[in-house]
């Protein structure tokens, strides 16, 4: 007689779409509007960086755009202590639509300048890495500066590389990798221990 039912191994599956939240229990999300004037959409699972407006009411933009120098950028300097947590996939409708039916692609939803935005200050998601090999329990890094020997190095992105100097990847306090597992698409879940002090 055959056995009943199928086991699924633990790294088969793919581990999600970016910005997801992938556990459920304790989870704290912040809304904030994309600043306007700001040049790039915030995609989900980007790490993102609070804007003090003068009126009140912070707003947000990604590490790309806070580090970048181009027009609308902030020309800020990326530490640890700045990281507000990262844009989620929390809108009712789709602003892209991803791939075609016969040729599907690993497109990433994004919050436009001027929308709101959902962020995770406390919890689980699923975010692109574009360098290194996650482990559990490892160090998360955010690029902030582009180097040529890392070509898939993509400044505002995420790594699980050490192998770049501190001054180009900054490592991202109280981030880490959940299970160390990189499916095929390159996304990892990652925790977010404590709530950013940004």
């Amino acid at each position: 007689m055959a056995p009943f039912g199928q086991v699924v191994p633990v790294t088969g599956p793919l581990t999600g779409f970016p910005g997801k939240i992938s556990r459920l229990g304790e989870r704290v999300v912040r809304a904030a509007q994309v600043l306007s004037t700001t040049p790039n959409n915030i995609n989900f699972g980007d790490p993102v960086v609070i804007i003090p407006t003068s009126g009140g009411g912070d707003t947000i933009v990604s590490v790309k755009d806070y580090v970048g120098t181009g027009t609308g950028q902030q020309s800020g300097t990326m530490t640890a202590a700045k990281l507000a947590g990262f844009a989620i996939a929390e809108v009712e409708t789709m602003l892209t639509f991803p791939g075609t039916l016969t040729a599907p692609t690993n497109q990433n939803g994004y919050y436009a300048p001027g929308l709101m935005a959902e962020f995770l200050e406390r919890g689980s998601l699923t975010v692109p890495i574009n360098n290194g090999t996650p482990a559990s329990q490892g160090q998360v890094y955010v690029r902030v500066t582009a180097n040529a020997s890392f070509p898939n190095g993509v400044v505002g992105g995420l790594e699980a590389s050490v192998s770049d100097s501190s001054s180009n990847c900054i490592a991202l306090t109280g981030v880490v990798f959940r299970t160390g597992v990189l499916d095929s698409n390159n996304n990892a879940e990652i925790t977010i221990l404590s709530r950013p002090a940004a």
